[in-house]
């Protein structure tokens, strides 16, 4: 897969890296609360635990919206798709993603097996900052060798849907029309999905085609893995605050 090139240089630079600097900040802010608002909204939670029976378009519509509101799962495959330009590649790695997740998650309901959700989103923030690390080329640079992107991807699916798994175990849905609704959820998830990444394209596009390109995607890319950073020390932080709380309680 095509990595950037080598940080830029030269005259300006530090202002540039200064500019990233602030504009890091800003964003892990922006990245720590947008971490509240990824689990699945208290009305959403009420209605998921008093319907029972099939009520496919309901759960279509919990699947697409959990998924656009996802901002560490749009943050990963923005990150995939970064330096994909054909629509036969985008489709192959949006389509590992999409088995990596629909699977672990339909597993993990079925099988009641969860983790826990902070572990399980760190881990997804730990995938944002390993796609940047990939783009920025770091590790042909580091260990002379390119690991596999698709393997990644698929992995990385894996673990993202064990995320969705533990918060719909979270949520005790009714046993009364559980396959038929949770295969609902899923297919909404890949519409929503879809509907991101459509509008992710579309400003790609015009950003790629911009002179500045090049040297703007290597500020992102740093800024992305500072936002997985982000999210990794705010779930590691709730996950020991959690558990404080508990023995605490105890």
């Amino acid at each position: 897969m095509t990595s950037l090139p080598a940080a830029p240089g030269g005259r300006g630079s530090g202002a540039r890296c200064a500019l990233t600097l602030l504009l890091a900040a800003a964003l892990s802010i922006a990245v720590a609360e947008a971490a509240l608002a990824h689990a699945v909204t208290l009305g959403d939670k009420g209605y998921i635990q008093e319907v029972s029976g099939p009520h496919l378009i309901a759960f279509l519509y919990l699947g697409a919206k959990h998924m656009v509101t996802g901002y560490d799962h749009i943050l990963f495959l923005f990150g995939v798709i970064f330096f994909l330009y054909g629509m036969k590649q985008i489709a192959t790695y949006v389509s590992l993603f999409a088995i990596g997740h629909s699977t672990t998650m339909l597993l993990g309901v079925w099988l009641d097996f969860g983790i826990s959700s902070y572990v399980i989103d760190a881990i997804i923030g730990f995938s944002v900052v390993y796609k940047a690390l990939d783009n920025l080329g770091a590790f042909r640079l580091w260990f002379g060798v390119q690991p596999s992107t698709k393997l990644a991807t698929l992995l990385f699916g894996y673990l993202h849907g064990f995320g969705l798994a533990s918060r719909i175990i979270n949520y005790d849905i009714s046993p009364d029309g559980l396959w038929p609704n949770l295969l609902a959820f899923s297919v909404g998830v890949e519409v929503g999905q879809l509907l991101a990444l459509a509008a992710i394209l579309v400003v790609m596009r015009y950003w790629r085609a911009t002179p500045a390109f090049a040297r703007q995607a290597y500020a992102v890319n740093v800024l992305m893995m500072t936002a997985g950073f982000a999210l990794m020390g705010f779930q590691i932080t709730g996950y020991f605050a959690a558990a404080q709380a508990v023995g605490d309680l105890t």
